[in-house]
């Protein structure tokens, strides 16, 4: 009955479409323009976008003309899953509302039905692209937590980035109250942020991505997105100096202590050469109340010369070189008067516990004058010893 009218059916970027009485096409953006005629029912014009690589970024869309849609089932055959779409008030277009996934088809069935009340039924499928990879970033700190001023946040991905700017761009921090920062990539696979300065107290910083769907070079796009949330506490800042053999703390710029330590030998002394410590800015990675070092950890094993493994207490890490503020009673003697140590900051018991007790992951130690070479950027949280403009300059979309 063509007087009646029937119903088209639009999906979005099908690429199958069953011949009955309403015609399904592919909906995309943008692209190339194809009717659907039926009789009793002016011509659609749909625009077709990617032929059947639809990104999973984007929603698979489904449109009734001449009439409004009554039920639309969205399935991945693969999986056995549905998917979940929102309908619009006047009932003429569903839209998905689930992460769709790479590589997948997708089998839509939707009914509709026309001002006089006959139904048509339409089935298609839907294809989303299939890249060459997939890179999934993990963060660069846990998701969530309370650090120092001195926190360094980043992502670390799984596959090359060869289209750093892209993906640079998908990256969003914001923090409050508002400060100036910028992305550094270490590597084509990590990338870190920092503020100009240290991070103010009290600071609320978010992290979050948009890089899923996104093709970021060489056919290799943006896996799962991610997010998390820091808390910036009060300012603890640790000053260490080689020459006076004294270390310093400043909370919230107030110096609250002073103690003797012992830092790297710059010296050779057999049976093992100079160990001097580090110089630059470091940030505490992590702490525990009692540990062994075991020089193994860096090649000196049992049997070498110079090959120890002892118990040590009240243990603040500051390097991923084996830098430590700890307890030390073996040095108590020269504790302010000279550098003896493998490289680790030396202090008797009630020194190194207060600093055990106070100082927490993100707090700053800055250590100058140690006859060290400066700290580096994949030697724990090197950031800091980066000047600014030299930071900036490492970003894809500034250098």
């Amino acid at each position: 009955m063509a007087g009646l009218g029937l119903v088209a059916v639009l999906l979005a970027a099908c690429s199958g479409q069953t011949e009955t009485a309403g015609t399904a096409q592919a909906v995309g953006a943008a692209g190339a323009a194809g009717t659907a005629t039926v009789p009793g029912v002016p011509a659609a014009t749909v625009a077709f976008e990617g032929g059947d690589q639809l990104s999973p970024k984007d929603p698979i869309v489904v449109k009734a003309s001449g009439g409004t849609l009554q039920a639309v089932t969205v399935t991945n055959p693969q999986t056995g899953n549905g998917v979940e779409g929102d309908l619009s008030p006047d009932k003429t277009t569903w839209t998905s509302k689930d992460r769709l996934r790479y590589g997948a088809t997708y089998q839509v069935a939707a009914t509709a039905v026309n001002q006089a009340g006959a139904a048509t039924e339409q089935h298609g499928e839907v294809h989303t692209l299939k890249p060459s990879g997939v890179a999934t970033a993990s963060l660069f700190q846990p998701a969530s937590g309370d650090f120092g001023v001195g926190l360094i946040i980043g992502l670390k991905f799984d596959h090359d980035i060869t289209d750093k700017a892209t993906a640079e761009k998908s990256f969003k921090v914001t923090s409050t109250p508002a400060q100036d920062g910028g992305w550094y990539w270490v590597s084509k696979r990590e990338v870190h942020f920092r503020p100009k300065d240290y991070w103010k107290a009290g600071s609320t910083v978010k992290l979050e991505t948009t890089t899923f769907g996104m093709p970021i070079g060489g056919g290799v796009y943006g896996g799962q997105d991610v997010s998390a949330t820091y808390k910036v506490h009060d300012s603890w800042i640790a000053k260490a100096d080689g020459k006076t053999h004294q270390i310093k703390a400043f909370h919230n710029g107030q110096l609250v202590k002073t103690a003797p330590i012992s830092m790297g030998k710059t010296v050779d002394t057999p049976p093992r050469g100079p160990t001097p410590t580090f110089n630059g800015t470091h940030t505490v990675l992590s702490k525990v109340d009692h540990t062994i070092m075991d020089s193994c950890t860096y090649g000196v094993c049992e049997g070498d010369p110079g090959y120890y493994k002892a118990p040590e207490n009240w243990d603040v890490r500051i390097s991923n070189d084996g830098e430590y503020l700890h307890e030390n009673l073996k040095t108590v003697g020269v504790q302010g008067s000279d550098n003896v140590s493998n490289g680790c900051l030396n202090m008797n018991t009630e020194n190194a516990k207060w600093f055990f007790d106070n100082f927490n992951v993100g707090d700053v130690v800055e250590i100058t004058n140690s006859g060290g070479p400066q700290l580096t950027i994949n030697n724990g949280h090197g950031d800091w010893a980066i000047s600014w403009n030299a930071w900036q300059a490492g970003s894809a979309l500034h250098g």
